[in-house]
């Protein structure tokens, strides 16, 4: 029989935490990053290939999924697992952040949002019930309570009511999930945009809830980093320490390892992927825009202590090439480069973690950062 869904605190440096979560369908080191496979597929990746990345939980879309090709269809089919290859374990969000990002095609009211596919324009209604219930039909290992991501900038009275509307959709998301089914857990989702009264009384609402693990929404919503990392710095005291945190949508390395030093265990977001699909790639030593021209005739790979495909078996001027002729592989293969060092940077974190040594990890992470690509001589 499956384990029942926990966390382990396995170790701690300064605020930095080194743990691992247990789900029905495997372990998650943390800190960890979660590939983003919104629609069931993590865009230009087999799954395969992101497991070899390193990655070990991936994150799919309750609303995305819902429309096309619908929650329904893929219960039938064995569940989200079985429908994209995916054996490990999978984090759904809840359709929240589409409350907020596409404001023009809802109507929302204490029950819910009525939502206009952006697809072919029918409605759909969805409640924290309903929410619950596709993610339990997509068989997600951790499911997300319904919540409204507050937008910024916003005033604090609006805040304030989007808050206290996301607890209470959080106090019927957690009467409709279904505790019986080992390993499987449900997060609450702590807003309150960047006003401490209202993070610590969003806290306060959800920790009587006993929720398998809380996130921390409304960050990385146009607020900028240092506005973020102070709304941590208040928020983090105020949760449970023996439960994952998850911050949700972030982000950039600097903003990842900032958010690590502030006791953050589980990340997720679109960068790593439509960064390689526009030609960014992440390396130790920055962004570098494959683009650009300075690349043509460079036959150095993109970056020389990296293991992926790409660096392994091809030029800077090859990949300059694909991008500039819009082959496929390009983006492809600018993909793989990004998973592999968001994944490489999450194991080199926990590593200094659990080595006491995090802060010089951070150090030197800041001063590989400063030096800047190096050009060709």
């Amino acid at each position: 029989m499956t384990d029942a869904f926990s966390f382990s605190l396995l170790g701690t440096d300064g605020a930095a935490r080194r743990g691992r979560v247990t789900t029905a369908h495997g372990t998650i080191e943390t800190p960890a990053f979660m590939p983003v496979g919104t629609a069931a597929t993590v865009k230009g990746m087999h799954p395969g290939d992101v497991k070899a990345t390193g990655a070990e939980i991936i994150l799919g879309n309750t609303y995305h999924l819902m429309l096309r090709p619908t929650a329904e269809r893929i219960e039938k089919l064995g569940g989200l697992h079985k429908f994209m290859n995916w054996p490990g374990p999978i984090l759904t969000d809840s359709g929240g952040y589409q409350v907020m990002s596409l404001t023009k095609l809802r109507r929302m009211s204490e029950d819910g949002v009525t939502f206009k596919s952006h697809i072919d324009g029918h409605t759909e209604h969805l409640t924290p019930e309903r929410s619950i219930a596709i993610q339990k039909m997509l068989d997600s290992d951790i499911t997300m309570a319904f919540d409204e991501c507050t937008p910024y900038p916003c005033s604090k009275e609006e805040a304030a009511a989007s808050m206290r509307l996301s607890m209470r959709w959080a106090k019927r998301s957690r009467d409709a999930f279904d505790d019986t089914r080992p390993g499987y857990g449900l997060f609450g989702i702590v807003q309150g945009s960047v006003h401490q009264d209202l993070r610590q009384e969003s806290v306060d609402a959800l920790v009587p809830l006993d929720c398998h693990g809380y996130a921390v929404g409304g960050l990385a919503v146009g607020e900028g980093q240092e506005l973020m990392f102070s709304t941590l710095d208040f928020t983090m005291p105020m949760m449970p320490t023996h439960k994952p945190r998850y911050l949700m949508g972030v982000g950039k390395p600097d903003d990842i390892v900032g958010a690590v030093a502030r006791g953050i265990d589980m990340f997720d977001c679109v960068l790593p992927t439509r960064s390689g699909r526009n030609a960014q790639a992440f390396t130790r030593r920055g962004t570098v825009n494959l683009q650009n021209a300075r690349h043509t005739d460079d036959p150095r790979p993109l970056d020389e202590q990296c293991g992926c495909p790409a660096c392994r078996n091809y030029s800077r001027a090859y990949l300059n090439h694909l991008i500039r002729a819009k082959e496929m592989l390009g983006a492809m293969l600018l993909t793989w480069h990004n998973l592999h060092y968001y994944q490489e940077l999450m194991a080199g974190i926990r590593a200094a973690i659990a080595e006491g040594r995090f802060a010089e990890f951070q150090r030197e992470f800041d001063a590989m950062r400063a030096l800047g690509d190096i050009e060709r001589v």
